[in-house]
Formats: C-alpha cells, structure tokens, sequence
C-alpha cells in the first residue's frame, strides 16, 4: 500500500484520511529528482521527455518519416 504526502518543515505530512499507528515503520521514496543526481540519468531524463510529435505518431510513424500513405 502507498501514500502521497508532502514535506512541510521537514515532516512527512500524509492526507487527513491515512492513521497509521504509531511506531509504523515507512519508507520514503521522494518523487522528484534531486540535484545531485549522476550525470548519465540527468542525461536520459532530459532525452526521455515528452516530444512535440503528433498522436497517431505511433501508428502513422512510417508516413511521418518516410512518407507512406497514412493509416487510418
């Protein structure tokens, strides 16, 4: 099982509907990515965002790079 939570004053602030009991053992897996992160995943993090290509760009990709008819 998993929660969402945020860092308020360095404390793991949870949703007002999660109780666990006291003494619970978690672990923290932050979402984002710090800055001290190795080079080479700074790199293919930057290679691995969104691209600007159209939606049917997996099915028609060989009419966007070759020039085939579309499918439809």
């Amino acid at each position: 099982m998993s929660y969402k939570g945020t860092v308020k004053n360095g404390v793991v602030v949870l949703p007002p509907d999660v109780k666990l009991p006291d003494g619970t053992e978690v672990e923290i897996t932050p979402v984002a990515n710090s800055a001290d992160d190795p080079p080479f995943l700074k790199a293919i993090l930057k290679l691995a965002k969104p691209r600007d290509w159209p939606e049917d760009f997996a099915l028609n990709h060989a009419h966007y790079i070759k020039g085939h008819p579309k499918k439809t």
